[in-house]
Order: structure tokens, then C-alpha cells, then sequence
């Protein structure tokens, strides 16, 4: 049986720069079943410029008056915050993670004990970021959006080259647009990635509804990160593309379902479906009634319900024997 797959509940930035409402998703994540709430680590003073417009679905959400920076800003988490968030989390029994967007949050986040680092699609071509996180050789779960494969390549080899094995290393197939049109989701990347690096392999997912991650999971997915909101109405920038609490908790029930559906991979009768055997399957019968020592033949034998007689696989050998004895008709046939 497969491990089972790591869910992370992607609460971003959706406490909107508020620690209650933040401590709030915690308890979300946690009794949706979630294997861990993820945060962001930034300052908006090293992530971007003054002047580095929003991206589209940013300016649709929260507007454009005010520059990404302005945003952002609104959007920290201060050590203290951090600290309270992980304390919070080890009460609610969950995993707290977070992405870190610079060299610093990396550093704030070794400096807090984090163990899995995740690297949000922004960072895949940042050089020193990547060679930071590798050099401390832990557990990385990297997300592609917006990538190629020579990108992903690039990435990879950075991160192993810093001294991370690549063992300890799953990339997530991700688009970055909010929400993604499924037209552009392509879940079979998920898939070439995997083999073409042979590494683990995930999905991170943007999409409206629950049913890609899902559909992930049966493909192979052994991640899985989506975002999620207290309520789609608040505002900032990705409730909208977020699920609300009770979907959050349909989809982890249904991962779990799928996982346990998905089964060893070997075929043979279920214990739940071998009670059916008898009753569902055939048995060698006589289509009339055979005197004694009559030759079978396909006039006189049929096949029929229930099983336990004779196997009609057995036909062939059945044909052109004598009967030993006298047989009424639907009578099961010895031989």
C-alpha cells in the first residue's frame, strides 16, 4: 500500500495580515483532516519593488490602486506570528508550513525548526534562493507553475548540487493562474515530470471545484496543496480562487476514499465480492434430462447459475463423454 498523500491546506495569505483570523484556518485545516496549513514568509521589502505592478488576477480581486508593495506589506507575518502559529498548530494536530519568498524567510523559517520547505513557482529560476534551500538538506517540495521541463531541470540540479538528494525532493505540477481554466490544467504533466526526473510527484491546484486534485491523486499524486478560506467574499487576493471550509473537508474525505480504492495494484477477488462468486457465475448443467451412459453434447448441457458444479471452462473436456449416470434436466453434470 502506498504512504498516504500529503495534504496541505494552502491558507496563504488569506488572514489578510490578521492572527486570529489566521489561527482560525489553522483550526480549518485541522478538522478538515488536512495533514498540514501552510503560511507565506515574506517582506515585502525584499520580495518586490515599489513599483512592481500586481498580476492580473490580483488587480481583479483587490484592485489596482495600490501597488503590489502596498499590498504585500499588508499581508506580513512577523516572527511573533510565526511563533503563535506553530504553537497553535501543535495544539490544533496539525503541521505548520509556510513558503518562504526570500534568502531571510528562509533563514527565519531554518531558525523556527521547519523540516519541509516549500518552494512557491515564483522562486523555481531564482539561483541563490534555490542553492539556499538545498544547501540544508531537508525535505523540499518544489511547485512548477509557469515552468518547462528545462526549467524544472535547472531547478532540480541546483538543489541537489547544494546537497539535498533528490530523494528527499517532490515537484508539484501547478498553474499559476487564478482560478485555472481547465482547459489549461494538462494533469498528465504531472506524470511526464515524474518520469522524467524519477522523483515523487504532486499537484498543486488553482482550479475551481475539487475534482482535479482528485482526479491528481488517482493519477499518482503523492502531494497535494490547495488553497482554502474562512469565506470567498472577504477580501484579498486569492479568496476567491480558495474553497470554504466544507469543501476543504469533501475533498480530503474524497482523497482519502481514492486512496483506499486505489488499492495494492494486484488483481484477485475482494473479500466484499468472493460471497458473490456462487451466485453470480456458472456451472456445467444438463439442458434436459440425460440417461445414462448418453454422450454429452451442446444439445443436451447448458451453462448456468449458480456455481459450484462443474466449471464451464471445463467445456471443451466435458463434450463427448458418456454420462454415468441418469441426470434431470438443470441438474448440475458430474463427470
Amino acid at each position: 500500500m502506498q504512504k498516504p498523500v500529503f495534504i496541505i491546506a494552502e491558507a496563504g495569505v488569506n488572514h489578510d495580515g490578521c492572527l486570529d483570523r489566521a489561527r482560525m484556518l489553522v483550526d480549518v485545516a485541522a478538522q478538515a483532516g488536512a495533514d498540514a496549513v501552510k503560511f507565506q514568509t515574506f517582506r515585502a521589502e525584499t520580495l518586490v519593488s515599489r513599483s512592481a505592478p500586481k498580476a492580473d488576477y490580483q488587480q481583479q480581486t483587490t484592485g489596482s490602486s495600490e501597488s503590489q508593495y502596498d499590498m504585500l506589506r499588508r499581508l506580513e507575518l512577523s516572527m511573533e506570528d510565526h511563533r503563535a502559529l506553530i504553537a497553535h498548530c501543535r495544539q490544533a494536530g496539525i503541521r505548520f508550513l509556510s513558503s518562504p519568498f526570500d534568502l531571510a524567510s528562509i533563514d527565519l523559517l531554518c531558525d523556527l525548526g521547519l523540516d519541509v520547505f516549500k518552494i512557491p513557482s515564483g522562486e523555481i529560476t531564482n539561483l541563490p534562493y534555490l542553492r539556499r534551500i538545498g544547501s540544508l538538506a531537508k525535505d523540499v517540495i518544489l511547485s512548477t507553475g509557469m515552468a518547462d521541463m528545462d526549467e524544472i531541470s535547472a531547478a532540480l540540479r541546483v538543489l541537489t548540487d547544494a546537497g539535498t538528494p533528490k530523494d528527499r525532493i517532490t515537484i508539484l505540477h501547478c498553474n499559476t493562474e487564478y482560478p485555472t481554466p481547465m482547459g489549461d490544467v494538462n494533469l498528465r504533466a504531472m506524470r511526464s515530470i515524474g518520469a522524467a526526473f524519477g522523483v515523487r510527484v504532486g499537484y498543486s491546484d488553482h482550479t475551481e471545484g475539487i475534482e482535479v486534485p482528485i482526479a491528481a491523486v488517482a493519477l499518482g499524486a503523492t502531494v497535494i496543496e490547495k488553497h482554502f478560506t474562512l469565506d470567498r467574499r472577504l477580501p484579498g487576493p486569492d479568496h476567491r480562487a480558495s474553497l470554504e471550509p466544507v469543501e476543504l473537508h469533501a475533498m480530503v474525505s474524497a482523497i482519502r476514499n481514492i486512496e483506499v480504492a486505489l488499492g495494492d495494484a494486484q488483481k484477485r477477488p475482494s473479500p466484499s465480492e468472493s460471497r458473490n462468486l456462487v451466485a453470480v457465475r456458472k456451472s456445467i448443467v444438463a439442458a434436459k434430462n440425460i440417461r445414462s451412459g448418453e454422450i454429452f453434447t451442446e444439445d443436451n448441457l447448458a451453462v448456468k447459475r449458480p456455481a459450484g458444479g462443474l466449471d464451464p471452462m471445463c467445456w471443451d473436456e466435458v463434450i463427448g463423454r458418456c454420462a454415468l449416470r441418469q441426470f434431470v434436466s438443470g441438474e448440475p453434470i458430474e463427470c
